[in-house]
């Protein structure tokens, strides 16, 4: 028989759902895929529970109820200073990864180029490809995954339609600074270029460290379009809802993907958005309050065990070298520790193209302290194995 899509053959079965059905098979505390063990905010569940039941339940418009756009405009002008236009500037998508193909499928044509950084995010190399346009890598390294000007500006040429940037960023944990923001806002503008904002983790920001949309710096309104989630915002990643906001002009065509795509997202999940969205300030401050003492739990335990533990600025994540533990290659590690140890990561090979960084793993911290201390508990009492 004729075969499928070439491109979907090869591509295989992501790394997450291989290494967390792995854990389940072997009872693992899985630090692997990213997603709360907590549900989130009650009184959001409590109104998507009431939309439900006051309904209506059937289609709502296509770029989202209006009552959640206005939130997400609200949102945007609150934390980020940014006005946008609820009615004509804001598409409600099915989870950011959605919103992430339909801002790719809205700007590209087959044979442009697209900038992309390594370590990155396993669905935008796939979508990328095939919409038949063209990636351009960018690589940052650990231990301090500097942005090389001269790598960044070297990507950049006349076939660029746009870039895809990830921040705070997803697996690294990096927050990208303004001075960095502004070098790729040049860039953009030199080449008459666009921004795909991956701004998921936007809240979930440490210490000293502080989001900027790229958005917001001068000159960015018109090119970019930025993507936000609630399932990463409210801890409630099952419920699929992003939200997409940008100039006009390609919110129109963000939507007219969206249509081709799922055309909708529930509507008793949207209005609750819509109320989480408008909750107070010390929600959204106390919600990377606890996620950074989480992470300081993990972070101080594996460097105990030996682990070189990388700073993570943000999201739910950190980057752990083992290098002085082993030397088996990062695949083979987890697997090992799922197997072995009963824990569960992420071989950082995973988010790269091709010749990854060796030696790295990426934990999830957004675990309850007590899961997170029981992981090092079982981490203290492996024998890692150092096979050649």
């Amino acid at each position: 028989m004729k075969p499928g899509n070439a491109l979907l053959e090869a591509s295989g079965t992501t790394i997450f759902t291989v290494m967390s059905a792995l854990a389940a098979e072997h009872k693992a505390i899985n630090l692997g895929q990213g997603f709360p063990d907590t549900d989130g905010p009650m009184a959001i569940r409590e109104a998507a529970a009431a939309a439900l039941v006051a309904g209506p339940n059937q289609y709502p418009p296509l770029t989202g109820l209006p009552v959640l756009r206005e939130a997400v405009a609200a949102a945007n002008r609150r934390f980020w200073g940014l006005e946008i236009d609820p009615a004509r500037e804001v598409v409600v998508t099915s989870g950011a990864t959605e919103a992430l193909a339909a801002c790719l499928m809205a700007l590209l044509n087959p044979g442009d180029e697209v900038v992309l950084i390594e370590p990155l995010y396993d669905t935008y190399l796939p979508v990328v490809r095939l919409l038949g346009a063209v990636p351009r890598l960018v690589r940052l390294s650990p231990p301090d995954w500097t942005l090389d000007a001269t790598a960044l500006a070297t990507a950049f040429g006349p076939r660029t339609k746009a870039i895809l940037l990830n921040t705070p960023m997803n697996p690294t944990g990096k927050v990208f600074s303004v001075a960095e923001l502004d070098r790729i806002a040049g860039l953009l503008a030199e080449h008459d270029a666009y921004a795909i904002c991956d701004e998921v983790y936007e809240h979930l920001v440490f210490g000293g460290a502080r989001h900027v949309a790229l958005m917001s710096r001068p000159g960015m309104r018109e090119r970019c379009l930025r993507i936000g989630s609630a399932g990463k915002t409210f801890a409630l990643t099952g419920w699929k809802i992003g939200y997409v906001s940008g100039p006009a002009r390609l919110t129109a065509l963000v939507a007219r993907a969206h249509q081709n795509l799922t055309f909708t997202s529930p509507p008793a999940l949207q209005a609750a958005v819509a109320v989480g969205l408008g909750m107070p300030d010390a929600y959204f401050a106390g919600l990377a309050g606890d996620l950074a003492a989480r992470r300081d739990l993990l972070a101080a335990g594996l460097g105990r065990l030996g682990f070189e533990v990388l700073p993570s600025d943000g999201t739910y994540f950190l980057t752990a070298g083992y290098g002085l533990l082993s030397s088996l290659a990062d695949d083979a590690f987890c697997r090992k520790m799922t197997e072995q140890a009963g824990v569960t990561a992420i071989p950082v090979s995973a988010f790269y193209a091709a010749d990854p960084p060796e030696g790295y793993v990426r934990f999830a911290f957004c675990k309850k302290p007590e899961v997170l201390e029981a992981a090092l508990a079982r981490l203290a009492a492996w024998p890692v194995p150092d096979f050649t």
